[in-house]
């Protein structure tokens, strides 16, 4: 089972922007945790982040043949990419949203989400343990019996 956990953009900065939001554990601390949670459950993870919105479709469009699962990241982009919304719904392989902070109790721009209605489910507000949460969800959704 192959699943991405795909970041957008500013999260390359994650350990250094904005702490008191986005907690100090950087990208990689965030991919060694996921990486902890997919060995004890026998998952390959792929990674990939960019603050480009293009090479985030060009990451959903290739997982479509390589991965069975994707875990998004949006950041920004979660609140006003159609692109991207329209990029998980071409695709057969489920998508679940995860977010570091609780966008709900943020500014009210970013209480709305573009590509909620297209994810299987949405994480929010965990911090860092989000992640590895989401890989759990992930390889749980993937394992369970078709309806």
């Amino acid at each position: 089972m192959r699943i991405l956990i795909l970041n957008g953009p500013n999260l390359n900065l994650l350990g250094q922007r904005e702490p008191g939001i986005y907690g100090a554990v950087s990208l990689a601390g965030l991919e060694d945790r996921c990486r902890a949670e997919a060995k004890a459950l026998g998952l390959e993870l792929g990674f990939a982040q960019s603050n480009h919105e293009g090479a985030l479709v060009d990451a959903l469009h290739d997982a479509q043949t390589n991965q069975d699962g994707v875990v998004l990241n949006a950041a920004a982009y979660t609140h006003g990419s159609i692109a991207l919304r329209d990029a998980i719904s071409a695709i057969s392989v489920p998508v679940l949203e995860l977010h570091l902070s609780n966008i709900h109790a943020r500014e009210s721009f970013r209480h709305h989400s573009m590509i909620a209605p297209v994810c299987i489910g949405v994480i929010a507000g965990l911090g860092p343990a989000g992640y590895p949460l989401a890989v759990r969800a992930m390889h749980d959704h993937l394992r369970a019996p078709a309806p």
